[in-house]
């Protein structure tokens, strides 16, 4: 299998489109009454996207386009009229707010902003009226009206009106640039990954492949499609294999109930969080054929507990927004192994433990994980040197992680070189939060940690040193100041730890293991040392 030719992803969709556009495509459950769309309706809105994008808008080929919608229909023929077009997509989490949302604006460059007018009971348009002013780029703010939903019915925000142009000049090559994505940065700045057709196609072959689904699946994206997890692993992998993709935009246990058992979901991969949830709910769905948990190792009890509530296949995996997915458990591996661990490496990539020397270590010692793979990103927008400082000389990545690889191919994660706490497989920017906290009039000094959490692997815990002459603040304090700061809630401390000075080394460096062993302690009923 000669990942670097993979076949394109573009090809493979417009074939289904071609030869079954009775197919279906999409089921969206976020609208109520579930939405169905075939491959060949899917086809004919992005084909009307793309050409009110080029005539009314003049998106050029390159171009990035920035859209914070949630998961459902408008991003997916939006996304595909993008790549008709060979523009960029840069699809941002509704979650995210005015300082996240400024930054990747202001590194996109992008001149046209798509938004819902209401998610989740938060207005979008104030937030980017707000920004505007810092925004020299922007030039066009399309606004959804999430009032109507129905394709029949919906107008996109004017994006389906106009005629439909010869979009053959614009396909797209392999080399063309396929999604933008901002991971959270560890020095306080989210870098721009930049896949391409080809980089995206690879992992694609690799991942279906591996895991053997085909058009016969239902491939279930739970995860919002502007993470990775749900834009490479669950729309465009049913895009690749030619199968219906089930979305939803809101985590809901029962919504996911009838993923699975009314609209027969059999594929999955996502965080453990919502393994945990699907487990431990009140009689748990049947149906599901595999559920690959990523963001984390699967606990040993929980795959068991999985196992036998969902009565499917639950394997681990590891990848990135950088790699892809390079690690994943097959259903035939042992229990044992598929349990307490992130897999083994795919067939055509490559994935090693070195020193810090360089030196690749013995199976079972810990050390520095690195891949190579073809299906790598292939650079960080405005800072190709951040990606050449991450690569060795014979091409390997290094991940920030440390693991080990144990005697039969099984990859274990045990820790992390970056100062990044992992929320159910949301990364989270600590230098960020770290430097908005160090504003607060009350703090002195402070650092951010993970704490283990039985959902979602981590938490962030803010330990702070009061300055003199100020009461210490306490948790809905701190939030609330970074919320004014327009901070995402979901970057946000969930605990805040008094102490009297940071644990530091002879160089002034906090040393944050103390920490995170101090939080461990106590939530384990321990007496802190």
């Amino acid at each position: 299998m000669d990942l670097a030719k993979a076949p394109l992803f573009i090809d493979n969709l417009d074939e289904t489109i071609r030869r079954h556009p009775d197919r279906l495509a999409v089921i969206d459950l976020s609208a109520g009454e579930p939405i169905q769309i075939t491959y060949g309706e899917l086809g004919d809105l992005a084909n009307r996207v793309a050409s009110k994008l080029v005539t009314e808008y003049g998106v050029k080929p390159g171009e990035a386009v920035a859209y914070q919608l949630p998961s459902g229909w408008e991003f997916i023929a939006l996304t595909l009229a993008l790549w008709r077009i060979s523009a960029t997509p840069c699809p941002l989490l509704p979650s995210l707010r005015e300082r996240e949302v400024k930054f990747i604006m202001q590194s996109s460059g992008s001149r046209l902003l798509i938004i819902p007018d209401v998610f989740r009971k938060f207005s979008y348009l104030p937030m980017v009226d707000a920004i505007r002013g810092e925004l020299p780029t922007l030039e066009h703010v399309v606004v959804l009206p999430q009032s109507i939903r129905q394709p029949e019915t919906s107008d996109m925000g004017g994006l389906l009106t106009g005629d439909v142009i010869d979009l053959t000049p614009y396909r797209p090559q392999p080399e063309t640039y396929s999604e933008l994505l901002y991971t959270s940065g560890t020095t306080g700045e989210p870098k721009g990954v930049l896949h391409t057709h080809q980089t995206l196609s690879s992992a694609l072959l690799a991942h279906t492949t591996t895991l053997e689904l085909t058009a016969a699946d239902k491939i279930w994206a739970p995860s919002p499609l502007a993470h990775q997890t749900g834009f490479l692993y669950g729309m465009l992998v049913s895009f690749y294999v030619g199968a219906t993709g089930i979305y939803q935009a809101v985590w809901n246990v029962e919504t996911a109930r009838a993923a699975i058992e009314q609209h027969g979901a059999t594929f999955v991969q996502a965080a453990m969080p919502f393994l945990a949830d699907l487990v431990r709910c009140e009689n748990p769905p049947k149906g599901l054929r595999t559920f690959v948990a990523t963001g984390a190792a699967v606990p040993r009890q929980l795959a068991r507990e999985a196992r036998e509530a969902l009565q499917c296949n639950v394997t681990g995996g590891w990848g990135s927004t950088e790699a892809c997915l390079v690690c994943v458990g097959r259903p035939q591996d042992p229990a044992e192994k598929l349990a307490g661990t992130d897999g083994r490496v795919i067939d055509g990539m490559e994935i090693r433990i070195v020193d810090d020397e360089g030196n690749v270590v013995p199976p079972g010692v810990e050390g520095n994980y690195q891949v190579k793979t073809p299906a790598m990103f292939v650079t960080y927008l405005h800072h190709h040197e951040w990606y050449e400082e991450s690569h060795a000389g014979d091409g390997f990545f290094d991940t920030g992680d440390l693991a080990l690889i144990d005697e039969d191919g099984f990859l274990k994660l045990t820790g992390r070189k970056k100062d990044v706490v992992n929320r159910g497989g949301e990364k989270i920017p600590v230098v960020e939060i770290e430097d908005l906290l160090y504003q607060h009039e009350a703090i002195a000094d402070v650092a951010i940690v993970a704490m283990p959490d039985p959902r979602l692997g981590e938490r962030a815990c803010a330990y702070i040193v009061v300055a003199d002459g100020h009461t210490a603040p306490d948790l809905s304090q701190i939030t609330d100041f970074l919320g004014a700061r327009g901070m995402a809630k979901i970057y946000w401390p969930e605990r805040v730890e008094i102490i009297d000075e940071m644990p530091r080394t002879a160089s002034g460096k906090i040393q944050k293991y103390v920490l995170r062993n101090d939080i461990t302690a106590k939530l384990a009923g321990q007496t802190q040392v």
